[in-house]
């Protein structure tokens, strides 16, 4: 009789010991402590998403790994928190040997989508389809070493960003910045703010999808220190002109949802935000801010070097199989194919804006 075995269960059943070995697993692997990662970010997505599951390995009785997905119509599953999760994968002891059909045929499942694969998932990687940049800041030797990094390889930026910040107090009233602000009412303005953009630019609204709202609710609430939310707040004149919603572990911050009051676009506060977050950031320990992937300019003009990700599908043979492959595919390499092309990824997010407009009106 084998002494390994696969026991599927929900976030909520995962007890403290579970959450320790986890943490354990994760810290032996030496991968930065992403609280995407983290068995609290299973659990707050579980308490929002009913399909939520964990695949809890066995060896002897004593679990040596897990797997967190949801699950969908025939089986099909995806990473946990796929949409919003910039981190994504199973948590497993070094040396385990397991094929990623296997697991998914233990777990019910007839396909697995990732978009943000961390790297290192040997598990995953052979499905992947396309490798993608996720920049990071490196904090490790404080913010000042950072500073001067950024003033030497971008002048120009560094010092217009402060400037601006000189402006906005001069023009607009004193300029206080707080990096761990618990007022409901300053996430409700950042909520507003980012799900504007998102008409705007002529995406999908996140915040107008009940789940998330209610997941970041619940993470500006927590308290575990492996994942719980942070929300940091540029004020002017009392007022707050930008922030942004993460997620952190005591090493790493994820940046996540940020957005600022157009009223004040001329002062860059995204900018401002992010620099004195920075700063902050690195005071309170935090040694890496991973930025998540997609281009953006700001990213590159703040990173100090790319993490690797990947997205791509585990699909097994089958009906279920076969659904996923006609369902996302298309989507998918539709995405891929513009994405090799930059001139017409520009050229599609101004049609994206252009529609926002339209729907504005």
């Amino acid at each position: 009789m084998s002494d390994k075995r696969i026991d599927v269960i929900v976030p909520g059943q995962l007890g403290t010991d579970d959450h320790k070995i986890w943490r354990e697993i994760r810290a032996a692997s030496g991968a930065p402590a992403n609280p995407f990662m983290d068995p609290a970010f299973t659990v707050a997505v579980g308490r929002v998403r009913p399909r939520t599951r964990v695949a809890v390995l066995r060896e002897g009785g004593c679990p040596v790994g897990y797997f967190p997905y949801e699950r969908a119509f025939a089986g099909r599953g995806r990473a946990l928190g796929l949409g919003v999760s910039d981190s994504q994968g199973a948590v497993l002891r070094p040396g385990i040997r397991l094929d990623a059909r296997a697991l998914l045929r233990s777990c019910g499942l007839s396909s697995w989508e990732f978009d943000n694969l961390e790297a290192g998932q040997a598990l995953f990687l052979p499905h992947a389809v396309q490798e993608l940049a996720s920049p990071v800041v490196d904090l490790g030797d404080g913010f000042e070493r950072y500073a001067e990094g950024l003033r030497h390889g971008s002048p120009g930026f560094y010092r217009q960003t402060r400037a601006k910040e000189r402006r906005l107090a001069r023009q607009v009233g004193e300029v206080r910045f707080v990096f761990d602000d618990r007022d409901p009412a300053a996430l409700r303005a950042l909520m507003g703010w980012k799900s504007a953009q998102y008409r705007r630019t002529g995406r999908r609204d996140r915040f107008a999808q009940a789940w998330i709202t209610r997941l970041a609710d619940s993470l500006a609430h927590g308290e575990d220190p492996g994942c719980r939310g942070v929300l940091s707040v540029l004020y002017a004149a009392g007022r707050p002109v930008a922030a942004h919603f993460g997620l952190r572990s005591p090493t790493v911050l994820s940046w996540w949802f940020p957005a600022y009051d157009r009223a004040y676009g001329k002062y860059s506060p995204g900018l401002l935000l992010q620099l004195r977050m920075l700063e902050a950031a690195a005071a309170d320990g935090i040694r890496l801010v991973d930025l998540g992937s997609g281009p953006a300019r700001y990213k590159e003009s703040f990173k100090t070097r790319d993490l690797t990700v990947y997205e791509g599908a585990v699909v097994r043979a089958g009906v279920g199989g076969a659904v996923h492959r006609l369902g996302r595919e298309p989507a998918r390499a539709a995405r891929r194919f513009v994405r090799g092309r930059p001139g017409l990824a520009q050229g599609a997010a101004r049609t994206l804006e252009a529609l926002g407009r339209l729907r504005a009106r």
